[in-house]
């Protein structure tokens, strides 16, 4: 049978879940950091290359499919055309990553890599996050977006 929970568990368990609720809300709705590098075109971390991304097309829209354009250069800036790069990002507020699996599709040439499957679920702050391995080493970098 069937028992409604009593009056003094209701009461109990109001405090919990306000604490909870109030939590939750704190996390999913912090400030973006106003120093917050968002360039789309840096050297990659250990400074093996220049990438740059840049959005196939704008306006960079929630709840779409997208794809973007990956350049690659060497550190002296000559287009790197052999490489592997791996996709990956999140909301680093939010402790998620990206709602699809992104991948480098094709070589477009001059250093060019054409990347499909990105979307983004929800407006706020995004990582993109490429792993390279090319002709100089393995390096990576993070681009910051806020949409």
């Amino acid at each position: 049978m069937f028992r409604l929970p009593s009056r003094r568990a209701l009461l109990l368990a109001a405090p919990v879940v306000f604490v909870a609720t109030a939590v939750a809300a704190g996390l999913f709705s912090r400030n973006i950091p106003s120093n917050l590098d968002l360039a789309l075109k840096k050297p990659t971390s250990a400074g093996l290359y220049i990438a740059a991304i840049s959005p196939e097309q704008e306006p960079v829209t929630v709840g779409r499919m997208h794809a973007w354009t990956v350049t690659l250069t060497d550190a002296k800036g000559k287009s790197v055309n052999s490489a592997t790069i791996g996709i990956n990002g999140g909301m680093p507020q939010h402790g998620h990553g990206l709602p699809t699996e992104p991948a480098v599709t094709k070589s477009l040439g001059g250093g060019r890599f054409l990347v499909e499957g990105v979307k983004f679920n929800m407006p706020g702050w995004w990582e993109i996050d490429l792993a390279i391995d090319g002709p100089a080493g393995a390096d990576s970098i993070t681009f910051n977006l806020v949409l």
